[in-house]
């Protein structure tokens, strides 16, 4: 028995390339590492457990550049090597550098929220929780099966619920965490139903396994399988707010610290398309005619509807400047839906899908930019109205011009040339796959848009009603500013840098 139970046994044995996982597990480490120093640091030293766990960031961003030199792949299927469930190829590592440059950002704005709040927020429980969210979503985009794809969302998930409600005694923030828990417990549920059936289908959680068996899945289970594929795309559906699964944004942005906002609307979305991407354009290649028009009717639907919400906000509402930046997310959030969309009619797919990365990098980096002024902008104006933004460049000029450069990003106009490029990039996409209908939706939502961007840019200009404010920038806002307007700033002077993301390695 034993002769025999040695071959099986070695046959199990994995080798794992600890260089390939290692962004999220230090991200991991450092999460573990923050709760036990938490128990022994006295309260006047809880601060250094925010510049740990920046640092901790910055050390898991910076292991991305060894994996540069070529794909790598681990956990892999010891009959076939070419069967993994870990992947970091070029995919992976821009979606990682995304999530983990992110939710450095978020970590730098939260260095000063966390102060602010005046023991309002668990310090030791704060870092824990973002750190490992950031480790869940860092594996997101390396998954290469269902299994670990579903709990890498659900560890990027579950720590972000608690992020929006851990603000004590704040009415709003628990009820933001409520909506964002119950909305997101449905959508996984929802996943969970939708990949037990693709998996009864084909008998593989492997994600090419399923692109190979799913095209001779026996007819008796064709409407298992179609079934599964709807499912699995309405319970990611709700992950990246697509419209109608979008209900939660504004109030959870609202009720949420700022910078756990500023991290959702980044860290989060960059979370749902991956995984968004990984399960129609990797695993179901051959149920196109399924997922590409709901993908193209949901990218039209969210566009539309986040960008005239954010058109019907007014100015003077309390939390109107977050509620405009949570309904443009939901509108960036169809725009982002468009290439992948696209993905199923093009006859270069990975194109498509790397027009979505780049547009996603582009998102990324100024929207953030835009929540670090506004959480700037909120240390003296605590109800955050757009109003509150008019004259900010009387009492700061440069954080005005930045606001204006990012805003401007997001509208697409000059100076923000890397957002008139993304956007001109995801256009094509739909151009060239066919969908000519859906760009003259997205061209009609784009001029939409460029009204409220315009408005609040034309604001921060006007003349200030009474004394200017002023604002005290603390060194981490500074930080987390001055790394969002220079990547700006570059990719703006060199958009072409932009073109390297549309070779995702995917295929």
């Amino acid at each position: 028995m034993s002769s025999l139970a040695q071959p099986l046994a070695a046959s199990l044995i994995q080798s794992v390339d600890w260089l390939a996982v290692a962004p999220p597990t230090i991200a991991a480490l450092v999460a573990l590492g923050v709760l036990v120093a938490d128990l022994f640091v006295d309260d006047r030293r809880k601060a250094l457990l925010g510049w740990i766990s920046v640092a901790g960031l910055a050390a898991a961003t910076l292991m991305l550049l060894p994996l540069l030199d070529g794909d790598r792949a681990t956990f892999c299927l010891t009959g076939d090597p070419a069967v993994c469930s870990y992947t970091a190829d070029r995919f992976t590592l821009v979606l990682q550098l995304l999530v983990l440059g992110g939710a450095l950002v978020a970590a730098l704005l939260s260095v000063t929220g966390v102060k602010d709040a005046r023991g309002g927020l668990p310090e030791g429980e704060f870092w824990f929780l973002l750190l490992s969210s950031a480790a869940g979503a860092a594996l997101l985009p390396a998954s290469r099966d269902l299994a670990t794809l579903i709990v890498a969302l659900e560890v990027a998930s579950l720590p972000a619920f608690a992020l929006v409600g851990l603000r004590q005694g704040d009415r709003r923030s628990s009820e933001a965490a409520l909506k964002f828990f119950l909305s997101s417990v449905t959508a996984t549920a929802v996943s969970l139903m939708g990949i037990s059936f693709v998996y009864a289908a084909t008998g593989s959680l492997y994600l090419t396994e399923i692109a190979e068996r799913i095209q001779g899945v026996d007819g008796r289970l064709e409407t298992l399988t179609q079934t599964g594929v709807v499912l699995t795309l309405i319970g990611f559906a709700f992950k990246t707010a697509a419209v109608p699964f979008h209900f939660w944004v504004p109030d959870t942005y609202v009720g949420a610290p700022l910078p756990v906002a500023a991290y959702l609307s980044v860290v989060g979305k960059a979370v749902g398309f991956s995984g968004l991407i990984l399960v129609t354009v990797v695993a179901l290649p051959p149920y196109a005619d399924v997922w590409g028009p709901a993908l193209a009717a949901l990218a039209a639907l969210t566009m539309t509807v986040g960008n005239v919400g954010a058109l019907r906000q007014q100015s003077t509402r309390a939390y109107s400047a977050v509620r405009l930046l949570a309904w443009s997310s939901v509108g960036q959030a169809g725009y982002l839906l468009v290439p992948i969309a696209a993905a199923a009619w093009s006859d270069d797919a990975e194109r498509s899908i790397g027009s979505t990365v780049a547009y996603a990098l582009m998102y990324g980096v100024v929207n953030l930019g835009a929540f670090a002024v506004a959480a700037l902008v909120g240390r003296t104006r605590h109800l955050n109205r757009v109003a509150d933004y008019r004259g900010l460049y009387a009492a700061s000029p440069v954080t005005a011009l930045l606001l204006a450069f990012f805003l401007l990003c997001l509208a697409g106009l000059p100076p923000g040339i890397i957002g008139l490029f993304a956007k001109v990039t995801v256009f094509s996409a739909a151009v060239d796959a066919g969908l000519g209908w859906l760009a003259v939706v997205m061209a009609v939502n784009v001029v939409i848009a460029l009204f409220y961007y315009l408005q609040w840019t034309a604001l921060l200009f006007r003349a200030p009603e009474g004394e200017p404010a002023r604002y005290r920038v603390p060194a981490p806002v500074t930080a987390a500013i001055a790394v969002t307007a220079a990547l700006g700033i570059a990719l703006s002077g060199a958009p072409q840098l932009v073109l390297r993301f549309t070779d995702t390695g995917l295929f």
